[in-house]
């Protein structure tokens, strides 16, 4: 079974880990600043993030890593974000996510978790691009679930206004997730770029998606991966040798199979230009 300590050597290279205050950020930042890379932790929380990085230094003194704003709801706080990674950039851990929770709506009027999960990563992703394509070999690894298999892309209601459900927001989110890696990993292929883009599924795990205070979400915890393991799939994908662009790495960590929804190139090409329209960010030729 592969486990973090294979993870080769990441000297000189710089990483970027969304959400990284807490869940399976915290020891997917931790595992890469461990083994040498420079990590940059995206918070939407200031306190929680230097939280998260007194932690990392406690753990490995010396590592190399630093909180930058980030809230995925908003499209400017994006940009801003964007705007102070330089250099190149080697690897992208779109790890950041909402679970499911009542309908909202993010600044810019996107359903709450359509908008963080998928708009604000593809968001990043693009932004990020000339950096990543600066990078001889980046990666850019996108966190989905299981419950993609569940999801639905209704591009006549792609907010959920005529019918919401949390759950079934969730689904769209992560599927979207997927369809957005898998296209992204088509693009680069087609384009000759030196990038490789893959989705993670983490399995169950104990994280802030299950919310605190009801009793059997504390029961669960107990019976549930630890984020440590939950981390496992995010970091094979974003450093194994062996991982491969276009795959969908889940526990073990094993290479899964997405859903036939998840593999459809007509769904997830639509997708990508309805996105780019949604939040106005055009990528670089990958």
């Amino acid at each position: 079974m592969w486990t973090a300590e294979e993870i080769p050597d990441l000297t000189g290279r710089t990483a970027v880990v969304t959400g990284a205050s807490g869940g399976i950020g915290v020891p997917t930042a931790l595992e890469l600043a461990r083994h040498g890379a420079r990590v940059v932790l995206t918070a939407r929380d200031p306190g929680r993030g230097r939280d998260a990085l007194e932690a990392i230094r406690a753990k490995v003194p010396g590592a190399a890593v630093e909180v930058g704003a980030l809230d995925l709801a908003d499209l400017r706080s994006v940009r801003a974000f964007a705007g102070t990674v330089g250099g190149p950039l080697d690897l992208l851990v779109n790890n950041a996510g909402l679970g499911p929770m009542p309908r909202g709506t993010t600044a810019d009027g996107f359903e709450t978790q359509f908008g963080v999960n998928h708009l604000g990563h593809f968001a990043l992703t693009g932004l990020l691009m000339p950096r990543l394509l600066a990078a001889p070999a980046a990666r850019v690894v996108t966190v989905s679930s299981g419950a993609h298999a569940f999801g639905e892309i209704d591009f006549d209601d792609l907010g959920l206004e005529r019918r919401y459900g949390s759950w079934a927001a969730y689904g769209r989110s992560k599927l979207a997730n997927l369809l957005f890696a898998l296209e992204l990993q088509r693009r680069a292929e087609a384009s000759g770029a030196a990038l490789l883009s893959l989705a993670a599924h983490p399995g169950t795990t104990a994280t802030g998606i299950l919310r605190t205070g009801r009793p059997l979400n504390a029961l669960m915890r107990l019976l549930l991966r630890s984020p440590a393991k939950g981390a496992l799939p995010s970091l094979y994908a974003a450093t194994s040798p062996e991982a491969e662009g276009g795959q969908y790495v889940g526990p073990g960590p094993r290479v899964l199979r997405p859903s036939a929804r998840a593999m459809d190139p007509a769904v997830a090409a639509r997708l990508w230009e309805v996105s780019e329209e949604l939040t106005g960010v055009r990528f670089a030729e990958t």
